[in-house]
């Protein structure tokens, strides 16, 4: 999901089963962070749209059941940034099967606070592209960065599992142009679906002792 990472966060948390759903109300605006706050610097990558590089992996589901705490929790903080998240499913542990840790990962993303989900979006970074793509293509996708991080305050997240390599510069060109439109709160709900789906498959993928495709695989790849 052994090896424990040699860290799992500048404060350890104490693990709770309790949930945090709090009043939506806006936060200030945020500033990413490095990201070796939460867990262990990853470099070289990119959290918008890909695969974490996380700590080793676990032998499979049966290895995360029985990592020790903090094993567990660095391993999700791969998944997704938000403490309150990781900690949640790590203090539910062993879960019977796949469907049912995905289930309860999908349960702590529909609990997350306004707060928490604040937490978890400074530490993604917007999708990028291969070094190799044409360099028209990296300035329209900087500028449309740009834009969206300057009108909300934080990356563009988009889950893109499923969609070919050449089609995804055109899907997040469009997915920025189109949420561009939304107000603050109806983009805040938005990123908070897409960040769901993200840390899903991340946490799938992170599990999965044989992924049977690379469209098992989320994104955290460049575009």
């Amino acid at each position: 999901m052994l090896s424990a990472p040699s860290r799992v966060a500048s404060e350890e948390p104490t693990l709770s089963s309790e949930s945090h759903a709090g009043p939506w109300k806006r936060p200030p605006t945020l500033h990413h962070t490095p990201r070796a706050q939460g867990r262990a610097a990853i470099p070289n990558q990119q959290r918008g749209t890909s695969v974490p590089a996380p700590p080793p992996r676990p032998e499979g589901l049966d290895g995360f059941n029985s990592a020790s705490p903090e094993a567990a929790a660095a391993y999700l903080l791969t998944c997704c940034a938000s403490h309150r998240w990781a900690m949640r499913i790590a203090a539910h542990r062993p879960y019977p099967d796949l469907d049912a840790l995905l289930a309860a990962a999908d349960e702590a993303s529909y609990d997350l606070s306004a707060a928490d989900l604040a937490q978890a979006l400074t530490e993604e970074s917007s999708p990028g592209l291969h070094p190799d793509a044409p360099q028209s293509a990296h300035t329209a996708l900087r500028a449309a960065h740009a834009a969206y991080e300057s009108r909300f305050g934080h990356a563009f997240v988009i889950c893109l599992d499923g969609d070919g390599a050449a089609n995804r510069l055109n899907q997040v060109l469009s997915g920025i142009r189109v949420r561009m439109t939304n107000e603050w709160d109806e983009e805040r709900s938005i990123a908070a679906d897409e960040l769901r789906r993200l840390a899903r498959a991340r946490l799938a993928h992170l599990v999965c002792k044989h992924p049977e495709s690379d469209t098992s695989r989320p994104a955290r790849r460049v575009l």
